[in-house]
């Protein structure tokens, strides 16, 4: 769709990641001119955004930049982010910027950036804005900010979705290159579905809420909006970190997978609510089909655990926290809160401290069903929302169609689950539908390499855009994982083979076929069991075909402690070059072993033996 009339359309109006690099590469002199471009095409008008920068905020940050490239000595490697304009969800500090929380009398100017803004400002990013919001990150809807109501990029006429509605027009519209947003309750996937585009919900801790305005603090994450699941992905491992000074910041502890199987088992709800609307239901079913068809298996869970956790969110003791996290203006001025948002806050007066152990103890035992729920599963799929109103419906029922839009989306954080909300399709009537895939903490890259796959499947514009998403964004690479190692097995650990599933049941995760490099020799070992072959680096030698799988960082020594002698872990050359970590053997044990190179891999040579003659 055009660009909002009180904006001027920008030449870099739908840039990917992908696209900016080329840009800084082809005109590596242009940053001060671009970004003036940039900001030059938005309006304050817009109340999609609460405050733009200034002329002297970018030029600092332009100044900044360049110091960072010139340290670089001109190279950009370490700035893979260079004059990536970006906008924030202004509950978010940004140095010498006011954060208002969407409430001008809460309003303050910040002293230090937030640690995600810092870490993007590191690695070359700029800020352009901060954008509107649902008061203190209350509702998901979009509605609820003295700056004015923001309306869905392809409908006015409907919500946007929030509380991180603003950070998500602007972003569905490409006015900048991602934005961030928070996501307590559903913040940073139900604007995403409701205007077509990714919202990345990670991991609670792995981005930092330092300088952050809290909604409730055991349960906050950053969020990220981004045209593709690739720019999402990419930006949350330039954010993200270990931070300190964030009491509820973790560490990833490298236990998780980083890809789905090639043939996925993901879980649905045995009973699916759209709230009597048909289009929804609709494109939920078109998605489901095409996860089938894109060779998905699919089962039924028992949804109520994760029903029953949703609903204490906001009608349980957990409303209490919201309470504690508004704190003095709510006790001094509550008259200059939103209305609705007030209300809210209000109810979390109503609950004792035995209350809030309660919610506690029924947390946790629901947290414990939902992740047993999810064993032997992949991820969980939903739609990112089951309906969607109109501004006219919200101001009408302000509560009652908030608590719909988050029956899928509630009990994420809650249940200590990372999330993503991917397009999926646009509806008869021409807004958007999404669907959210869930799974257990920290499997936030295997949820986005699946995703990858998923949006390579559609042909959707992208966001609210109107453009095509080009062929070469399938090409771009997931970020370097430090959270693996990948392994190169080539006999009883092929998949299907007797110890395959010392890899599997690690949550390791098979990547390809290929061959070595042609200078290795295969060996059946003596008296071993189950057979096992061994591979020898040689002068003249053959390439051998082996396996590549993906084993989370945290499982490898243990998986490497099962390996007897005259095994071991070394490193291997691949045919094309590369050089991964693989199974070697020691010499003493060749002289007794038979060369059965000729073969070219283990399979082929137990296939011979199986269908051997049988002799009398």
């Amino acid at each position: 769709m055009p660009p909002a009339p009180d904006t001027v359309a920008s030449p870099f109006r739908g840039f990917t990641l992908r696209e900016w690099q080329q840009h800084y590469r082809s005109a590596p002199g242009s940053l001060r001119t671009t970004l003036s471009l940039v900001l030059g095409s938005l309006s304050e008008t817009d109340n999609a955004w609460i405050y733009l920068a200034t002329a002297e905020q970018l030029e600092a940050q332009i100044i900044r930049l360049e110091t960072l490239r010139d340290q670089a000595e001109g190279s950009l490697s370490a700035l893979p982010l260079f004059g990536v304009p970006f906008a924030v969800k202004d509950n978010m500090d940004i140095a010498g910027w006011p954060t208002t929380a969407a409430c001008p009398a809460f309003a303050y100017t910040a002293e230090a950036d937030a640690t995600v803004i810092a870490n993007l400002k590191a690695k070359g990013a700029v800020v352009i804005g901060k954008t509107n919001l649902d008061q203190f990150a209350t509702g998901l809807v979009g509605t609820r900010s003295p700056y004015g109501a923001v309306r869905n990029t392809f409908n006015p006429e409907y919500v946007s979705g929030g509380s991180s509605s603003g950070s998500a027009s602007v972003l569905a519209r490409g006015l900048v290159a991602f934005s961030l947003g928070t996501d307590t309750a559903g913040s940073g996937r139900v604007p995403a579905g409701f205007n077509n585009v990714v919202g990345l919900k990670p991991t609670k801790g792995w981005l930092s809420n330092t300088g952050v305005v809290p909604a409730c603090r055991l349960n906050d994450a950053v969020s990220i909006f981004a045209l593709t699941v690739g720019d999402a992905q990419t930006i949350a491992h330039a954010a993200g970190g270990y931070d300190a000074a964030d009491a509820y910041s973790r560490k990833n502890p490298h236990t998780a997978p980083v890809a789905f199987p090639a043939q996925p088992r993901i879980a649905i709800p045995d009973r699916v609510e759209f709230f009597g609307d048909d289009l929804a239901q609709a494109a939920f079913s078109e998605a489901i089909d095409r996860l089938r068809h894109n060779g998905v298996t699919l089962e039924a869970i028992d949804f109520t655990p994760f029903r029953e956790l949703a609903e204490q969110l906001y009608y349980g003791a957990w409303v209490a926290e919201r309470t504690v996290a508004v704190g003095e203006i709510f006790e001094e001025s509550p008259e200059v809160m939103d209305p609705v948002v007030r209300g809210i806050v209000a109810n979390g007066l109503n609950y004792t401290a035995c209350d809030a152990w309660r919610a506690e103890y029924l947390r946790a035992e629901l947290s414990r069903k939902i992740n047993l729920a999810l064993e032997g599963f992949d991820a969980l799929v939903v739609p990112t929302s089951p309906t969607i109103r109109t501004q006219e419906e919200m101001v009408q029922e302000p509560v009652l169609y908030n608590s719909q839009f988050g029956i899928y989306t509630n009990f994420t954080n809650l249940a200590d689950l990372s999330a993503l909300a991917l397009p999926s399709s646009l509806r008869a009537d021409g807004l958007p539908a999404g669907i959210t895939l869930i799974a257990p903490a920290w499997h936030d890259d295997a949820l986005a390499s699946f995703g990858r796959q998923w949006q390579r499947s559609l042909s959707l514009p992208l966001g609210a855009t109107g453009l095509a998403m080009k062929p070469e964004e399938f090409m771009t690479a997931a970020p370097a994982s430090a959270a693996s190692v990948r392994v190169a097995v080539v006999g009883a650990h092929l998949t299907g083979m007797p110890l395959n599933f010392q890899l599997t049941s690690r949550n390791a995760v098979r990547v390809e076929q290929t061959t070595t490099a042609a200078t290795y020799k295969l060996y059946a070992l003596a008296n071993t069991k189950p057979p096992k072959p061994g591979l020898v680096r040689a002068e003249s030698g053959s390439a051998i075909i082996v396996e590549l799988w993906d084993i989370p960082l945290a499982r490898f020594g243990e998986f490497v402690a099962e390996i007897p002698a005259p095994l071991g872990i070394g490193s291997l050359e691949l045919a094309d070059g590369r050089t991964v970590k693989g199974f070697i053997c020691e010499p003493w044990a060749i002289p007794e072993a038979t060369d059965i190179t000729v073969f070219g891999g283990w399979r082929s040579y137990i296939q011979s033996l199986n269908s051997s003659p049988v002799k009398n």
